[in-house]
Formats: structure tokens, C-alpha cells, sequence
């Protein structure tokens, strides 16, 4: 397998993530630049969050999907949501780097996981109406025959796409503004029926990509479901792409990387997100 890795942060990260050219693609990971208390930052976390609210069976309890799979058939989806709620109810106080990131209003931010700091850091940092909006994945059980949701910046619905400056995409869902979860196995069986020919993935998540290239940060590719994302979430995009990813990639992940391009830059991401703070005060 070849992929290109680098040790040092290419200036072209910074550059094209302030310029526009770069779209930070975001993963769980974020959650470990936070200061203080933070909601569940990885699959596992979650799944002992969820499995200490209702018991599953012992062999499903480090899986989210099947774990969560199992509440929705055996206690409905709504004691699901209500899980899923108490989880992401703590709100984790957004970091430098979220903070650096919710001020360049990149043209898309792609936010695959489901706590509600990256739309907290947007808010703060472009409080003009119209600046942002959010679409989100919606769970066909709930929303059969739609498969994304729009809010505008103070997370009121529409029943059409926001052109807003930026516009912050959370695939699997999220905590606010409407409680919407991609999160068991259904949910995302549903999805990955319809991904390949892009029905899921917004026409104007589509439309801005073309001329886009992605940056992955607090990310991993050690599971079907992110690759499968990634994968065609980048697809016809224009690149280039990268991703912060400071371990070893396993086999599954290396391929991934090699198939789409990414560079990866074997950083810890702490401190690539200090170098790209400390950008800001570079001239574009």
C-alpha cells in the first residue's frame, strides 16, 4: 500500500483551511482538546453510557450500533432518543482549535459525531443571521423518505437548504436542535443501502465539495461505518485531502488512505491544532 506521510505540518493545511480551499472534516477525536467535562468521546464510550441506561446482552455491549439496535426493538426508539439526549446533554467547552475553526466560515464543516460543540463554536463565532446553517441526517424509522434535515442558525426548521456562508454538515445527527441520531443498525443499514448513488448527502453538500479538498481531524478509520462515510462524502471532490492521524494506521485505515489520496500527517493532534491557532496571526 502508498500513502504519503509527513511529520511536519504542511503549510498548505493552514493556508487552504483559512482561504476556503480545505473543509475541516471532524471526528470524535475533537473532544480531547477540550478543557473540563465532555460527553461520550468515542464509540465504546458511548455504547457503556447507553448499556449502563438499559441492559443489553453481554456480547453486543462494546458495539453502539447493535447495543443501540437492541434498546430501539426491545424498548422503542424513543427511550433510544432519550439515551442518546442524556448523553450529549453535557455540553463540552469548545477549544482553541474549535473556536479557530468556527471563525474562518469555511464554505462546509463536516462534523461526524454527535455532541453539539462544533454548532456551539459557529454560533459564537458567526452570530450574524444567515451565516450558518446545519443539515443533519435524519433516521428513516423517524423520517422515512427523508434523509436530511435543515435549521438555520438559531436551529429553526426548513423545508428547504440554507445557502448560508457556511454550511455545517452532521451526517450521523445530533443532539440539537431536534434530537435527530443516526446510531443503530438500522439507521445506518438504511443510509449505506442509498450512499453509493449519494441520496443521503445533501445536493448542496455536493455542490460545494466540487471544489473542495478536506482535512481530517479526530478522526479514525478503524470501523466500516466512518470509512463508508468518508468515502463517499469525498467522493468527486477536488482535493487534496488530509488527516491528522498520529498512530500507526491499521491495515483497513491505510487503505482507505491510500484509495482516496489522503496525506497523512503523523501528528499528535494536539499539536497540530496549537500550530494551526497560532496561524492565525500568519498573513493567508
Amino acid at each position: 500500500m502508498s500513502y504519503l506521510t509527513v511529520t511536519e505540518l504542511p503549510a498548505v493545511v493552514a493556508q487552504g483551511l483559512r482561504a476556503g480551499r480545505l473543509a475541516p472534516y471532524l471526528g470524535p477525536g475533537l473532544l480531547a482538546l477540550c478543557e473540563g467535562p465532555t460527553p461520550p468521546a468515542d464509540p465504546l464510550a458511548l455504547a457503556a453510557f447507553l448499556t449502563a441506561k438499559v441492559s443489553v446482552p453481554g456480547k453486543i455491549r462494546n458495539r453502539v450500533t447493535a447495543a443501540a439496535q437492541f434498546i430501539e426493538n426491545f424498548k422503542h426508539r424513543k427511550t433510544l432518543v432519550t439515551a442518546m439526549n442524556e448523553a450529549y446533554a453535557r455540553a463540552a467547552a469548545p477549544s482553541a482549535l474549535h473556536r479557530w475553526l468556527a471563525g474562518l466560515a469555511s464554505p462546509l464543516v463536516v462534523d461526524a459525531w454527535y455532541d453539539d460543540t462544533v454548532r456551539a463554536a459557529l454560533a459564537a463565532a458567526q452570530p450574524r443571521p444567515g451565516a450558518w446553517a446545519e443539515v443533519q441526517g435524519l433516521s428513516q424509522s423517524e423520517h422515512f423518505g427523508t434523509w436530511t434535515g435543515w435549521y438555520d442558525a438559531g436551529g429553526e426548521p426548513s423545508p428547504d437548504p440554507v445557502e448560508a456562508d457556511t454550511v455545517l454538515y452532521r451526517p450521523w445527527g445530533g443532539r440539537s436542535p431536534a434530537s435527530n441520531y443516526l446510531v443503530s443498525d438500522s439507521d445506518f443499514v438504511e443510509v449505506l443501502t442509498e450512499i453509493d448513488i449519494q441520496t443521503p448527502i445533501p445536493a448542496l453538500v455536493q455542490q460545494r465539495r466540487a471544489a473542495l479538498g478536506f482535512v481530517f481531524l479526530g478522526c479514525r478509520f478503524n470501523d466500516q461505518l466512518p470509512r463508508a462515510f468518508a468515502r463517499q462524502i469525498l467522493k468527486r471532490s477536488a482535493g487534496p485531502h488530509y488527516a491528522v492521524l498520529p498512530d500507526e494506521p491499521s491495515r483497513m485505515e491505510a487503505r482507505l488512505l491510500e484509495e482516496l489520496s489522503i496525506t497523512r500527517i503523523a501528528l499528535p493532534l494536539t499539536e497540530v491544532a496549537a500550530q494551526l491557532v497560532a496561524s492565525a496571526a500568519q498573513p493567508a
